[in-house]
């Protein structure tokens, strides 16, 4: 006879625990064990049977893996948490004596300190995995470093959240790592390619933000005690790896002052110098540098000379047509076009870090008072650009507060087109004098005014594009998402309607127009009706009395009503002919009817035989595909839907 098993001991049972079984096995509390499980990155799992998975009989709703609970047993935080048990037995004894010096001695001196490196080690084997995380531990510091200071958020957690985002953006800037921005309700969202790795994250906008009860920002600040753990590592690798100082050195004073990405300054190999940062090869850092000529350098290039000589002889015995010349190489891209119809779309090649860091390196920007600040100059720097000014008010960091600076290319305003003012001056100042001072409201002559939207578009389209459409006070063109890629019969905001629509679109577009049409004519035929019953029953008595006094009445003349008549009686006979007509052939009578109704008639037909083949044709497919075919006309019919609804309300926009 075999052994009886024990119920709870194997299957579902043994491979999952409850919380409450698991805060008892480890035993610390409840919150102890929520932000050990974050800092671990265990998170609850969802059995199969929740029924076998409980040894109880109330159903549980929270389960973790037992081998995570196990593991977490040689955590060396469990002691840290332990300990800080003990000290606040210590703190609340010492309070109960009333010894309060004790107590704040306590608080300051032996709480005890978590470090979280290990961890950081434990779940990031290498770099690259680091990288992949990051999307997430970037969004909350950049939204933590946004917050105001409350009794849930300390001001230190505040400040290293703005350090650690600000010096990120730096090595941005450095390496001009980044990629494409869009701006959305939510925030500005940024993505990067760090290493082969896509970094996408959201930054909220610089508004006041409001902190509600309903957010349990005890999490949320276990969360930021992880991710400026993580950042602060990745950081430090990347500034490593290009040959920056880490930390980079912090000025107090332009920081109070609102001088932000302008109160670090960076130091290295690779600041300063004519050497351009290639990127990390093997460990390695590379550099474009120009190295000395040696002797043995110069003998191998004199014989490369020879052979190149030689050849170049041997070839001009061939015909001239052979010849061909060399094309001077250039640092852009090739893109992959589209072969045929139909055909499949590849993904065009990246943005490569040449074009990205000299997009803007030409131009000198001034941000007006009403533009985002933060943004546009973390961007503009990211791809080149070297000279930004902006007012006064803004804060520090500028190379110039001086609005009408010559040196300015162009200026970012985010306000409707002002009126030119005219100078007014007093009548003992001389005109040349008057001509001489410049208009201070007026434009600059030679700079080009640009709203914030053109930044975004040149980044995401990779080149400059065309200034007059967003000129202020101009519509601009959409600002679309650069991720989202249009595909088969999907709306295209950037592609004309006429190209868009299908046939179906057309039926619906005549259908709508012959109705409007057709109410037009019945709404004029109303009035008209109207009008003749006016004339022969209406009187005017202002008129009649007129007329009394003028002359004398004669009487009607039935001579003015003999042809209105003849038309009337012939086009109820020809109306009343059509309807007999239409009665005798089965069909039922519509006004107006043309060839475009009946070539609509027959393409519901056509429709109506399809949709029959198509429902014997589904009859003949196993159940499984059939299912599995529904679904996938469902989602195209969703899609097909949601594009002919864009398409239409684009048409009655453009209608107005």
């Amino acid at each position: 006879m075999g052994k009886i098993k024990k119920k709870g001991t194997t299957g579902q049972a043994k491979n999952f625990i409850t919380r409450t079984q698991a805060v008892r096995k480890l035993q610390i509390s409840l919150p102890d064990f929520r932000r050990l499980c974050i800092y671990k990155g265990i998170y609850p799992r969802e059995p199969r049977s929740k029924k076998k998975a409980s040894k109880t009989s109330t159903p549980s709703t929270t389960f973790y893996y037992t081998k995570d609970i196990q593991y977490l047993l040689h955590e060396p935080i469990l002691n840290k948490f332990r300990d800080h048990k003990a000290l606040a037995k210590k703190i609340a004894r010492s309070l109960g004596r009333g010894e309060v010096g004790d107590a704040a001695r306590l608080q300051k001196t032996a709480r005890p300190r978590i470090s979280l490196d290990h961890v950081i080690k434990e779940r990031y084997p290498t770099f690259v995995d680091a990288l992949r995380d990051l999307d997430d531990a970037l969004s909350l510091l950049f939204l933590f470093a946004n917050l105001p200071s409350t009794p849930t958020v300390s001001p230190k957690t505040i400040a290293l959240c703005q350090r650690l985002c600000s010096e990120f953006q730096h090595y941005l800037i450095v390496t001009h790592s980044l990629r494409k921005s869009f701006i959305s309700i939510k925030g500005i969202y940024y993505q990067a390619t760090i290493q082969g790795q896509d970094i996408l994250w959201l930054v909220p906008h610089k508004f006041v933000q409001r902190v509600t009860g309903d957010v349990d920002f005890r999490i949320m600040g276990t969360f930021v005690d992880f991710y400026t753990t993580l950042l602060g590592f990745v950081n430090y690798r990347l500034y490593t790896t290009i040959g920056l100082v880490y930390p980079p050195k912090f000025n107090t004073n332009s920081d109070d002052k609102g001088g932000e990405l302008g109160a670090f300054s960076l130091e290295g190999s690779g600041i300063g110098t004519t050497a351009s940062i290639v990127g990390p090869t093997n460990g390695h850092l590379e550099t474009e540098q120009e190295e000395a000529p040696t002797a043995e350098n110069s003998d191998i290039q004199r014989h490369a000379d020879e052979i190149a000589r030689s050849t170049a002889a041997d070839g001009n015995n061939e015909p001239d047509d052979q010849v061909m010349e060399d094309e001077p190489p250039t640092d852009t891209i090739d893109e992959f076009e589209v072969q045929g119809e139909g055909a499949d779309i590849l993904d065009q090649p990246r943005q490569s870090d040449t074009e990205a860091a000299t997009l803007f390196a030409p131009y000198s920007f001034f941000l007006s008072r009403e533009t985002p600040r933060q943004p546009l100059e973390f961007l503009l720097r990211a791809f080149g650009c070297k000279r930004i000014a902006w007012d006064e008010v803004l804060g520090d960091g500028a190379f110039t507060h001086d609005e009408f600076d010559p040196s300015i290319t162009h200026q970012v305003v985010d306000r409707p087109p002002v009126i030119q003012d005219e100078i007014s001056t007093d009548g003992d100042r001389e005109d040349s004098d008057a001509v001489s001072q410049p208009i201070r409201r007026g434009r600059m002559p030679g700079r080009t005014y640009i709203q914030p939207q053109w930044v975004w578009d040149c980044i995401n389209g990779g080149k400059l594009l065309r200034p007059d459409l967003y000129a202020p006070g101009a519509t601009m063109p959409p600002h679309l998402s650069p991720w989202v890629k249009p595909s088969k019969n999907t709306y295209d905001p950037t592609v004309p309607l006429a190209e868009q629509e299908n046939s179906e679109d057309e039926r619906e577009v005549e259908e709508a127009n012959s109705s409007i049409e057709k109410n037009d004519n019945e709404a004029l035929a109303e009035s008209k009706d109207d009008a003749g019953d006016l004339d022969g029953h209406g009187m005017d008595v202002a008129d009649l009395d007129v007329a009394s006094e003028d002359e004398d009445f004669d009487g009607f003349d039935s001579d003015d009503y003999k042809d209105s008549d003849a038309v009337e009686a012939t086009d109820q006979g020809t109306e009343h002919q059509r309807q007999l007509e239409a009665e005798a052939a089965g069909l039922p009578y519509t006004a107006g009817s043309t060839k475009a109704s009946e070539a609509a008639k027959k393409a519901a037909r056509k429709r109506k035989d399809d949709e029959e083949e198509l429902e014997r044709r589904k009859m003949m497919m196993p159940k499984k595909k059939r299912k599995l075919y529904e679904k996938m006309a469902y989602s195209n019919k969703a899609t097909d839907d949601e594009a002919k609804r864009l398409r239409g309300k684009r048409r009655r926009l453009e209608k107005m």
